[in-house]
């Protein structure tokens, strides 16, 4: 099942232009696309991949998409989708296994599932694509749908996987076993590191980082107002004061101690805009490490009277008043990701059987998804209201929620994680655990960043910087205008 995805309202290159900090970097990609775009006349890309909601992807996609039209390249976005939901978890592990994470060969009737839907979806899709077209498939879901079309219409084909593990694992080779019949039928391949490129595909792939989108509005700036319109319309905070409306069709839903969710505000609520927060904003999603992360905060909450000499007054009322979030989309809403279901409710037993008083200092959120708008300014609000942002992940192919804390001027803390590793210099714009499973460890580091304001404040401020030079959506757009026009010539 194909379904066209709409972009609604999206920033357009006058208003990134009329920031002055970014006002030449649209200058020099629109100098760079008019040689390229010329010898790309006539085609049309199409992006697929398999949801538009939940993920780095569906996120990095409708801005992409939208400089790409402005720019002149014809380009169109759809989904792939199945009325066989052991597809997606299929796919589920296929995607733990490119991770190193899962075991188990696949069998003759997981290879009959997987080109079954890729035969559908390439079905529905091919009379739509024209001869001079060009298909640009994202990650392991859609791509035996991309295969199929590459032979039968003979278009150029680009596997963009965003996924990847530096180290061999049995896990990883079954997985690029299975999938090695389907990728050798594209032109080129894009990852987001050279050490996520399979042997197979050695000397017909390149690398491309992910981009953050600074108008989107998951980044776009929030002046006190906003933020706090959001928050209280989101019922994140209390709003004995009145604020700026915002209209949310749902609201963000805070765990409570029987295990069921209810308005984040109750209670209490979470003093986002008045208590230090560490959060994790992510997928739930085992490889993101939130349990030991949920661990090492009951540690360093036990801190304060265990080293109560050790510390400063400031630093022991700090602890005392310290919270950890750990949010993520509402599970039902993300089609694609069946196992989420399944990690909060890990996390919701985890939290349950905490004593009261480290339930009022956790708190587990449930974000909407029925609006991509909404959800993403809830993800703005809570990230520009911590003290430190974290992404405590047992595997990132990239994490543009790394991205996106240190675009905001947090102090950011993550594992060595590969893709984490190639934005974040340990000591530099932020600090690297050794073992994101290490619940001990990753309470110190907090501890230490928690008390040395100054060095927080530095981190944050060298984050932001090498977001800016590196990792904006103009030099992504760049590189895939390059890679589009030399595939295109071929």
């Amino acid at each position: 099942m194909i379904e066209a995805v709409e972009i609604k309202n999206p920033a357009t290159l006058e208003d990134y232009c009329a920031l002055p900090s970014l006002s030449d970097k649209v200058r020099s990609m629109r100098e760079d696309a008019e040689s390229l775009l010329s010898r790309l006349r006539g085609r049309k890309l199409w992006m697929v991949n398999s949801t538009a909601n939940g993920g780095g992807v569906a996120e990095m996609l409708p801005q992409l998409v939208a400089i790409l039209r402005e720019l002149g390249m014809p380009t169109e976005w759809v989904t792939i989708g199945t009325d066989k939901p052991e597809f997606f978890t299929l796919t589920k592990r296929l995607h733990n296994m490119i991770h190193g994470e899962g075991n188990g060969p696949f069998t003759a009737s997981d290879r009959a599932l997987y080109e079954a839907v890729s035969r559908e979806n390439a079905r529905e899709l091919k009379g739509r694509v024209g001869p001079d077209d060009i298909l640009m498939i994202h990650d392991p879901q859609p791509l035996g749908m991309g295969s199929i079309l590459k032979q039968e219409l003979g278009v150029p084909a680009i596997f963009r996987c965003h996924i990847g593990l530096d180290e061999d694992r049995p896990a990883n080779r079954s997985a690029w076993s299975f999938l090695k019949p389907f990728a050798e039928a594209y032109d080129y391949s894009v990852f987001s590191a050279p050490e996520y490129i399979p042997d197979f595909l050695a000397g017909r792939a390149g690398i491309i980082h992910p981009a953050l989108d600074p108008l989107s509005y998951k980044n776009r700036d929030l002046s006190p107002h906003v933020l706090t319109g959001i928050l209280g319309n989101a019922r994140l905070v209390g709003t004995e004061h009145p604020v700026i409306p915002l209209t949310f069709r749902q609201c963000a839903r805070r765990l409570r101690g029987d295990g069921s969710f209810g308005p984040a505000d109750r209670d209490g609520g979470i003093g986002l805009l008045f208590r230090p927060i560490i959060s994790q904003i992510s997928r739930w999603d085992r490889l993101k490490g939130f349990k030991p992360l949920l661990d090492a905060f009951v540690t360093l909450k036990s801190l304060r009277p265990r080293r109560a000499n050790e510390f400063s007054v400031r630093h022991r009322h700090r602890l005392g008043i310290l919270r950890l979030v750990l949010a993520g989309p509402d599970p039902e809403a993300v089609a694609d990701d069946p196992e989420a279901k399944e990690v909060l409710e890990e996390l919701t037993d985890a939290y349950c059987a905490l004593p009261p008083a480290l339930q009022d200092d956790i708190a587990l959120i449930s974000l909407p998804m029925e609006s991509r708008r909404d959800n993403a300014l809830m993800v703005n609000s809570l990230q520009r209201c911590s003290a430190i942002i974290v992404q405590n992940s047992l595997r990132e192919a990239f994490g543009l929620t790394v991205t996106e804390g240190m675009w905001k001027f947090a102090a950011v803390m993550g594992s060595r994680a590969c893709g984490i590793r190639q934005q974040i210099r340990d000591g530099i714009e932020g600090r690297l655990i050794d073992d994101p499973e290490d619940s001990e460890g990753l309470a110190e580091l907090l501890n230490e960043m928690l008390e040395d304001v100054p060095t927080r404040n530095r981190l944050a401020q060298n984050a932001h910087r090498r977001v800016h030079e590196e990792f904006l959506i103009f030099n992504q757009v760049r590189r895939w205008l390059e890679v589009l026009e030399e595939q295109a010539g071929r």
